[in-house]
């Protein structure tokens, strides 16, 4: 492991790549005033929990740290919203991401990834990420909402103002600092909110056969779903349906670069495709860490959390636990099982990752097709995303 650490300079931050732990696997940070989970068995707990574990985290934040109303609603934020409300919602979409509708996107996605390395090859240089780790799940995903996915420079730069920042989170920090650290994610999301209301206004007026059409006429206990909800919910569907297969996809090669006989054995052996990318989700967790709030006191990992109280609960950690996983250190499509948190577990499981897990599928054998040899370009450095919190790149050049 010390050896991918310095083959592609791991910042410090992404502390769950850089060994394993040897503190506890639950403990209090009193310098944010935040509770961390970084144990398998204890994010397990969590995440199976959703009356003790809340998403809905911003009630535990001090009132002097929140946006301001106007600027800022979670109203229709699925992953902010615990039950009953949130099976309600959930059960909206969901028939949108069975195996058989993404099972039939295959097609589509084949051609995408063909007609985005025909680009790259003409312009004679492949930059994984934006060249076709970005473009293609973020095409699909505006395809399936209704939007157009020409605008999908819009939508990166959206992302990039809402996940890629390298502060820390901290209930230490004093409003002052606090706004200037989401001063730039908030003007994001007020002009991502913006654009998908045009969208939705539109479709009320001329209906179609999309997603977002779907979500403007959708009813939950006999009523329409309010304006915000409507933007806010095709905001998560829009940013999870293409960020964590943009980074699956760039750690995916990033794996085959470092371990080339592993490469070797994938492009003689495409069966086992599918396990080298739940390895990969395993090793490089995308979304590395999830906030939780306690709703009542409770003991976990031998501590004792008083209640409304902010958690992080570190994916990445957990699925580097040497008490679930042997050897976690080491990048290992055999095992089985691999159960690994990657995705979540229960009511908030990733709703796309179907979609995710084709996408990886689809476009790694394209690219070992494509391509005699995947490798990193020593002259031109691999650049890990900043943000404390997400493990993937933001540039990926080959040669």
């Amino acid at each position: 492991m010390t050896s991918i650490v310095e083959r592609y300079h791991i910042p410090e931050q992404l502390f769950w790549l850089r060994g394993g732990r040897s503190g506890p696997p639950v403990e209090f940070d009193a310098g944010t005033g935040i509770w961390n989970v970084y144990g398998y068995p204890e994010l397990h707990e969590v995440l199976g929990d959703p009356a003790t574990f809340s998403s809905d985290t911003m009630r535990v934040l001090p009132e002097d740290l929140m946006p301001d109303s106007e600027d800022f609603s979670l109203a229709g934020f699925i992953t902010q919203i615990d039950p009953p409300e949130h099976g309600k919602l959930r059960k909206l979409v969901s028939s949108a991401f069975t195996r058989k509708v993404v099972a039939d996107l295959e097609p589509r996605i084949a051609q995408l990834t063909h007609e985005l390395l025909d680009g790259a090859r003409e312009r004679g240089r492949l930059e994984l990420v934006a060249d076709l780790a970005y473009p293609l799940p973020v095409t699909v995903i505006a395809e399936l909402l209704g939007v157009p996915g020409g605008d999908r420079v819009l939508f990166k730069q959206w992302a990039d103002a809402m996940f890629e920042r390298d502060t820390k989170i901290s209930l230490s920090k004093t409003a002052a600092e606090q706004q200037l650290d989401a001063r730039d994610a908030l003007k994001a999301w007020k002009e991502m909110s913006g654009y998908l209301a045009g969208h939705a206004a539109e479709r009320r007026r001329r209906p179609r056969a999309d997603l977002l059409t779907r979500l403007v006429e959708a009813e939950v206990d006999g009523e329409r779903l309010p304006d915000d909800q409507v933007v806010n919910f095709a905001i998560v569907l829009l940013l999870a349906g293409h960020v964590t297969t943009t980074m699956l996809l760039g750690n995916t090669v990033l794996c085959l670069d470092a371990f080339p006989e592993l490469q070797d054995r994938v492009r003689a052996d495409r069966a086992s495709v599918p396990a080298v990318i739940e390895e990969s989700l395993r090793f490089l967790t995308p979304f590395a860490a999830l906030s939780r709030a306690t709703t009542r006191e409770v003991e976990l990992g031998g501590v004792t959390i008083p209640a409304d109280r902010l958690l992080m609960v570190w994916l990445g950690a957990a699925n580097r636990d040497p008490r679930q996983f042997a050897d976690p250190d080491v990048f290992d499509p055999g095992r089985d099982p691999n159960p690994h948190l990657a995705f979540g577990r229960g009511i908030h499981f990733c709703l796309g990752a179907p979609l995710a897990r084709l996408e990886g599928r689809v476009a790694l054998n394209i690219l070992l097709d494509r391509f005699d040899r995947l490798r990193t370009d020593p002259d031109d450095p691999v650049e890990f995303i900043p943000a404390p919190t997400m493990t993937g790149v933001r540039r990926l050049p080959l040669r």
